[in-house]
């Protein structure tokens, strides 16, 4: 099985991630399965996957429980990624960046995992009211003290300033140039997919020139490049994508010719497919890319960690950066 090294501390994980939030947060409440879960991050470790990804406001807190229960028995199986710096309230969420709190959700995430050590701790968003440098101190001293291996920081949602002409990831590279200053950066992580390649603009050539791994979030643009999802289908009122501007029915109708373009390259490949095109995409794109799709059931995980295998040739990728560029209903 392909290993990828994460950043400057040397970390080898699989070439395919894991991504654990679908488990228990932001999609259908009505199909969480603890369960089914449990299976589906065995069957990822049988089958290669080695970096589990999670974060304390999954749940919140129930996502890193339920991936305790597996690493306290396969504990050398995994690579543990969790992130904080996020605080989840009855209505709203609020970042979270003060050195005493991030030392606190540290030892609490270490409980709630079963470990004694983090392999990647992230900080999910950065704070606005508190110095990043004084956030990255703290963990920092994490790393320091032993109970985290190396440090990321999650760009998850970042965007940039339309009005004076910024570009999306302009604060974040700002974030880790000051953040570099203090402590050396492991990876970055971020939305990199066939239909959301933003990051490859700016934020993944920063990453490569300065040593930095990049975990891609949403690989799979949140289910859609699958093609297993059914425009007008609907979402239940709990899912995010119930409320994003490409999942309307008339934005998933307008966007099938980008699933039927992954289908027809997997149609070369015996066994193959929209899916593991996807993600065989993404694996391309750069050395230190580590795709980390969201997946909830055993079928998708080692589906997702087949991929790895599958390595596309340069007329294919040609053809995919041929596909139409992703609509939504903002646009």
């Amino acid at each position: 099985m392909e290993r990828r090294t994460i950043g400057a501390a040397a970390l080898e994980v699989g070439a395919v991630g894991l991504g654990c939030m679908p488990m228990s947060w932001a999609y259908s409440a009505s199909r969480q399965d603890g369960e089914q879960s449990l299976r589906a991050v065995h069957t990822a470790l049988d089958h290669g996957t080695t970096l589990l990804d999670t974060a304390d406001m999954y749940g919140p807190f129930t996502n890193e429980l339920l991936l305790g229960r597996v690493l306290k028995e396969r504990r050398g199986d995994a690579f543990v990624a969790t992130k904080c710096g996020l605080l989840v309230g009855e209505q709203h969420i609020v970042a979270n960046g003060r050195p005493g709190y991030v030392k606190r959700a540290c030892d609490a995430s270490l409980r709630r995992l079963q470990t004694d050590t983090i392999d990647l701790y992230q900080l999910h968003r950065v704070d606005p009211e508190v110095p990043i440098e004084e956030t990255w101190g703290a963990m920092a001293e994490l790393v320091a003290a032993g109970k985290v291996r190396a440090l990321g920081l999650s760009a998850v949602g970042a965007r940039g300033n339309r009005r004076t002409g910024a570009r999306m990831h302009d604060e974040t590279i700002r974030h880790l140039g000051r953040a570099q200053q203090v402590f050396p950066v492991s990876c970055v992580q971020a939305e990199l997919s066939v239909w959301s390649p933003e990051a490859l603009d700016e934020l993944v050539p920063w990453c490569t020139g300065h040593g930095v791994g990049f975990l891609a979030a949403m690989p799979l643009g949140n289910g859609f490049l699958t093609g297993t999802l059914t425009p007008g289908g609907g979402f239940e009122p709990d899912d995010l994508r119930a409320r994003h501007p490409r999942f309307t029915a008339e934005m998933m109708a307008a966007n099938q010719p980008i699933v039927a373009g992954l289908r027809r390259i997997a149609q070369r490949y015996e066994g193959a497919t929209a899916a593991q095109v996807a993600l065989a995409w993404t694996l391309a794109q750069a050395p230190g890319v580590v795709p980390v799709p969201g997946a909830k059931s055993s079928r998708w995980t080692a589906e997702n960690a087949a991929a790895a295998a599958l390595r596309l040739s340069d007329a294919d990728l040609a053809e995919i950066a041929e596909l139409p560029p992703v609509r939504g209903s903002w646009d």
